[in-house]
């Protein structure tokens, strides 16, 4: 008999939320000291769902996998410090790879060159908007770019599989809506460091979109190893 024991590390996890974003508005030590929690959390929570329902194992280590290197992000950016900003930074870029493999061996495999094409043409367009919005120069310009190279195609990952996937396109849009929530987030913090937007509650806002993004990446492929049984 089932007893859905995955729902206790999952009120943890909505829990931990809770806190983190009232310690961004009212008490900041609070949000800090919450935040290395939270993706260990969700990924308990998706650990223990598998043990009561058939998942692909290997989509359940690619998923625990980057929400791991999310954990190792959040925990480095604690620190404003040059080194463990950039590890910060490494490690949600390799998380996101993590997102790409898991979700990219379904959504574009076998695509045409048009649809690589219009991929071109988006990381084309980022780089434009760093350049000319953000105003990003120098050292910072390429890290910059690589990274929100890789976060543009988890979304064009999943809005692939919008697409060409029809018998799953409820679970695809759960994870674009995770891959833009996340991109928004991550602008977010961006637009703040180079000064172009700066408003009272951005820091929560920032954690909100986040944390909903990084949910929804987990429940969409929970949903996708499901469906493929």
């Amino acid at each position: 008999m089932k007893k859905n024991l995955y729902f206790i590390p999952a009120v943890f996890f909505g829990v931990a939320c809770l806190l983190n974003w009232a310690g961004r508005i009212w008490e900041p030590a609070l949000a800090s000291a919450v935040k290395p929690a939270l993706l260990p959390l969700l990924a308990a929570s998706v650990l223990a769902y598998a043990v009561e329902h058939p998942l692909d194992r290997k989509s359940l280590k690619l998923l625990v996998t980057a929400q791991l290197f999310g954990c190792a992000g959040d925990t480095f950016l604690l620190s404003d410090a040059f080194p463990l900003f950039a590890g910060g930074i490494a490690s949600f870029l390799v998380g996101h790879l993590f997102y790409m493999k898991l979700f990219g061996s379904r959504s574009w495999k076998g695509m045409d060159w048009k649809g690589w094409a219009a991929g071109v043409a988006g990381v084309l367009v980022l780089v434009f908007l760093l350049v000319k919005v953000l105003k990003v120069q120098g050292a910072l310009l390429v890290p910059m770019a690589v990274y929100g190279v890789v976060l543009l195609m988890l979304g064009f990952c999943a809005l692939c599989g919008v697409i060409r996937c029809p018998r799953e396109r409820g679970t695809w849009w759960i994870i674009l809506c995770g891959a833009l929530l996340f991109a928004f987030s991550d602008s977010l913090i961006a637009a703040g460091t180079f000064g172009v937007i700066d408003f009272a509650l951005r820091e929560f806002v920032i954690m909100f979109t986040y944390l909903i993004a990084q949910s929804l990446l987990a429940w969409g492929a929970v949903r996708l190893s499901v469906e493929a049984k």
